[in-house]
């Protein structure tokens, strides 16, 4: 085995510890906006994997999630970027409010399913809409998951899965 064969066959290390500092220092900036906009909401960190995951949850957060939950993808970059001055790495840390992402992901899941079955049944590649990065690693997953091969194609921000025969 050749040492590039060795390096992308070992398994990643995670520093759970630098995942817990970039939850922290988000965390503390998310709180921060959450004072100046004087929206009350309680902040639970996690690290799930090889990111970073902060939730906030409150009654009234609707405004941080936005149409399509487009206020809740600025307010991640903006966080990722507080993070990044900080820590001088980047960030993947994935923020959720009121648990949107969760519930997106479940219907985006359900969504990859029904179009692999609908693929599967009619032989027919099928275009979805246009999805943001996340949306369209979730639908990806589970087109995969159904055995099937999905790409995204088009430029940001009208960029979309397609899923293919095998």
């Amino acid at each position: 085995m050749s040492q590039a064969e060795a390096e992308t066959t070992e398994p990643r290390t995670v520093d759970v510890q630098a995942l817990e500092q970039e939850g922290e220092i988000a965390a503390d900036y998310i709180e921060g906006l959450l004072d100046i906009a004087d929206l009350d909401g309680d902040i639970d960190m996690d690290v799930e994997g090889e990111r970073a995951m902060v939730s906030v949850v409150g009654a009234t957060l609707d405004e941080l999630v936005g149409k399509n939950g487009e206020v809740l993808e600025a307010l991640q970059e903006l966080t990722r970027l507080a993070v990044h001055r900080r820590t001088g790495e980047r960030s993947r840390l994935m923020l959720d409010v009121s648990g949107f992402r969760e519930r997106r992901r479940a219907e985006l899941t359900k969504l990859g399913r029904e179009a692999a079955e609908e693929v599967k049944r009619t032989g027919e590649s099928k275009p979805l809409a246009p999805m943001t990065p996340f949306e369209r690693k979730v639908v990806h997953d589970a087109v995969a998951a159904a055995g099937l091969r999905s790409e995204s194609e088009g430029e940001e921000p009208s960029r979309y899965v397609v899923v293919h025969v095998e």
